[in-house]
């Protein structure tokens, strides 16, 4: 059965050229508990970059997470991935199974650690 989201479950997609790099990055954010599942997909991306168009085969990372800690997992992306404008994106889950978001709600409860004081502040405020 399934129910309605509280609306901080989430999903956020995340593009990357290396699968290393996509697995380390999937492992540091379950490891700080920023995520409690993530997903490596193989895909193709077109994109234009600098005037170019470019046709990339990609990663593409699924990360189940609260979406109120996205200043946190934003931020640790960004400190370990390789790209100049990484693809950060985050969705609402609006409906899904009640024992799979307990779950993930159980899973991602980042320890103060984990923050900066930029995404510390940022959370506060929402």
């Amino acid at each position: 059965m399934s129910a309605p989201s509280e609306f901080h479950d989430g999903v956020v997609l995340v593009t990357i050229d290396d699968p290393d790099q996509g697995r380390a990055i999937a492992q540091t954010l379950v490891e700080q508990q920023l995520a409690a599942c993530v997903n490596l997909y193989p895909i193709r991306s077109i994109y234009r970059w600098q005037g170019k168009i470019c046709n990339e085969a990609e990663w593409q990372l699924v990360i189940k997470t609260d979406l109120r800690h996205f200043a946190a997992l934003e931020a640790q992306i960004r400190a370990i991935h390789p790209y100049d404008v990484p693809e950060i994106i985050a969705l609402p889950i609006i409906e899904g199974a009640q024992p799979y978001l307990q779950w993930l709600r159980a899973q991602v409860q980042p320890c103060p650690a984990t923050y900066s004081a930029d995404s510390a502040a940022a959370e506060s405020s929402s």
